[in-house]
């Protein structure tokens, strides 16, 4: 994996609760904002899923059918 510095601001309570997770567990406090965010999008990546779903349920949004991709792609 490559990695990239960022820079972002926070609120002091949560750099504090960084701080103190890093020292007690012995992780780098990289380590722990990736693992969170990873875990935060994949909660995202289902309520996403779920919006999705509930937009073609409701009509906003129409379905493609895979017969119609095939067809457009000539295959």
């Amino acid at each position: 994996m490559h990695a990239i510095k960022a820079t972002f601001t926070l609120p002091d309570y949560i750099l504090n609760e960084l701080s103190e997770f890093s020292e007690e567990f012995g992780e780098k406090k990289s380590h722990l904002v990736a693992e969170a965010l990873s875990q935060y999008f994949d909660t995202l990546d289902l309520k996403l899923a779920l919006k999705r779903s509930k937009e073609v349920r409701d009509g906003t949004v129409q379905t493609i059918s895979f017969d119609s991709i095939k067809a457009e792609l000539g295959l």
